[in-house]
This record gives structure tokens, sequence and C-alpha cells, in this order.
């Protein structure tokens, strides 16, 4: 059974840290480009960064130079560390496992930024 499990959401304050945390099981975690997107209320989903099987990462322009995605392929955990987190940044955060057609998603964390 493939699952994708994010963990590390909560509410912070603007300016703060969080790390989000996705274990995949059930999937050959080393062969899949990994991904993170977010959704906030009354917007579509969208992606905020990813990083290759090779571990080549990818972050979209609004958080670039603030987040850092990284792999561990030993533990079949993907991260995403987010400092300076802005109101902007509340969403639904969701972990994604993409391989050829194999395409997985998490059920999601929530993250809250306060001003």
């Amino acid at each position: 059974q493939e699952q994708l499990a994010e963990s590390g959401g909560g509410l912070v304050q603007a300016g703060g840290s969080l790390r989000l945390s996705c274990a995949a099981s059930g999937i050959i975690f080393r062969f899949n480009a990994m991904g993170w997107y977010r959704q906030a209320p009354g917007k579509q989903r969208e992606l905020v960064a990813s990083i290759t099987s090779g571990g080549i990462p990818n972050l979209a322009d609004s958080v670039k130079g603030r987040f850092t995605i990284s792999r561990d392929n030993a533990k079949n955990t993907v991260y995403l560390q987010m400092n300076s987190l802005k109101p902007e940044d509340t969403a639904v955060y969701y972990c994604n496992a993409l391989w050829r057609t194999d395409d997985y998603w998490g059920q999601g964390t929530q993250v809250t930024v306060s001003s």
C-alpha cells in the first residue's frame, strides 16, 4: 500500500521556521521525484519545491532563499525546511511522489503563519 505521511505543520509567527517531513512507504522511494505543494483557501494548489531522484532541487520563486528541500533515501523521507515564514505562506502543504505514471499524494499538513 503506497502511503505518504506528512508531519511538522503547525502555527508559527511571521519570521519563524518550520520543518515539514514526508515519510513514504510502499514505493521505491529512490526512483521517485518528490515534491511539496500547497493550497491556500480559495486558491489553486501550487508547486512549492521539488527534488529529483538524483537530488536536484527546484524551488518556486516565491520561496527561493527561504525554503530548502532535501531528501534522505535511507529513511524514505523528504523534508521542507521553511525559514522566514510569511503570512502568505499559510496553506495546507501536500507531499507528492512521482515516477513514470505513478503519482501519489499525502493527506496534507496545515501551516499557519500569524502576523
